[in-house]
């Protein structure tokens, strides 16, 4: 209960920041400069608790300020910072209480061993897909017993494809709002056919075993 009680706390302390103090956060953003870039990286860590400010639209004015590649490395640090701070927390505050329910339902069990064997993949693909809500994906990794490790990485690997697309289409976006508006459209189209096939290859290998 204890533990719960503290996760509980800590994450609607971080909530509660995120919202009381956006309009800061993004004027302090769009200054630029050596202290903006540790803000835009908090900004963007809060913002994996709760979206006071869509991603892609942070994301793109991280871009806009600071170009595609630094932009890229702001971003992906403060969404990898918020993404293990949370999933941590949901570990430490919730697994254990959460482990006694699913070990009680036949077919909940079922479901945690199969995302156990394919946590890696699962995790990667669904950072691959913007529509998939990031901190779902938090939350249920965080009560699973995947790995930090694997979670890290594969959370790493997603992110990266997004962030460079979000702080590039940002950076064009100055210059010419067509070309940023077909990069957004051409990576989802993207993003779905691969997840298509992704798909398409577990539903043969379901069928082997």
């Amino acid at each position: 209960m204890t533990r719960k009680i503290i996760s509980l706390l800590l994450i609607a302390g971080i909530i509660v920041i995120a919202v009381t103090q956006k309009n800061w956060f993004t004027e302090t953003m769009k200054s630029g400069g050596d202290i903006a870039i540790g803000i835009s990286i908090v900004f963007i860590a809060l913002l994996v608790f709760i979206p006071v400010v869509p991603f892609f639209v942070a994301a793109g004015l991280v871009g806009s300020v600071y170009g595609t590649w630094q932009g890229t490395a702001i971003t992906l640090t403060g969404a990898m910072l918020g993404t293990i701070v949370m999933f941590l927390l949901v570990r430490f505050g919730f697994s254990s209480w959460t482990q006694k329910i699913i070990d009680k339902y036949p077919k909940a069990k079922q479901f945690e061993s199969y995302f156990e064997h394919h946590a890696f993949g699962t995790v990667f693909v669904a950072r691959l897909i913007p529509i998939i809500p990031t901190t779902l994906v938090n939350v249920l990794s965080g009560l699973s017993k995947i790995s930090w490790v694997s979670f890290f990485f594969a959370s790493l690997l997603g992110k990266l494809p997004v962030n460079i697309l979000y702080n590039f289409a940002g950076r064009e976006m100055t210059r010419n709002k067509l070309v940023a508006i077909l990069i957004y459209a051409a990576y989802y189209l993207l993003v779905l056919v691969l997840t298509y096939i992704y798909l398409l290859r577990e539903q043969k290998h379901k069928r082997i075993d």
